[in-house]
């Protein structure tokens, strides 16, 4: 076995590592401009949003607060007659990047912490297969989240396919990341 604090310098590289791909993603590929639109007549709607005193939040249309209530006429009317769907809505003052970013990385960190510690459970010093195994980890702990959006929310599945491409790119930087920080035999 492998301990986990000998593997904290392989944790923050894979960390960073997975940041900085995320960012050239991102930020210099347009792999993702088509993932959301604009709002048809948006400054309508954005004024509309204000005069009902909508906060930040996440918001479900047409709303019911119980099953029975889900199964009734008038509910069943809502659901026909449309639109549905969901909402995120911000805090006024735009998207705060720089806590975005921090959040992310903390989440880069946090997923690396996870594969580190199977690793250690599952590997000796100086095993081979580290690149396979960090991989196949850290897809399933960047890979499978986005999925349930498309499962509940509707989010479209092209979306998440990409989100997919995205997390295999990670696992990726994060295999050659243990791969070349395990501690030899």
């Amino acid at each position: 076995m492998v301990s986990l604090t000998s593997l904290v310098l392989a944790i923050l590289v894979a960390a960073v590592a997975v940041f900085v791909v995320s960012s050239v993603i991102h930020m210099a590929l347009p792999l993702h401009k088509s993932d959301m639109k604009g709002l048809p007549q948006e400054d309508a709607v954005l004024d509309a949003l204000r005069k009902a005193g909508v906060s930040a939040g996440e918001y479900m249309f047409p709303w019911c607060s119980s099953m029975q209530e889900m199964g009734s006429e008038a509910m069943k009317q809502k659901w026909d007659r449309g639109p549905s769907g969901t909402v995120i809505v911000r805090p006024a003052g735009g998207i705060a990047l720089g806590r975005s970013l921090g959040q992310w990385f903390l989440l880069c960190v946090v997923t690396s912490v996870f594969v580190a510690y199977v690793l250690s459970l599952v590997l000796a010093p100086g095993a081979q297969n580290v690149f396979r195994v960090a991989s196949s980890v850290a897809f399933l702990g960047y890979g499978f989240g986005s999925a349930s959006n498309s499962v509940w929310k509707s989010v479209p599945w092209s979306t998440t396919f990409k989100f997919c491409f995205d997390a295999l790119l990670y696992a990726l930087a994060t295999g050659a990341a243990f791969a070349w920080m395990w501690p030899a035999a």
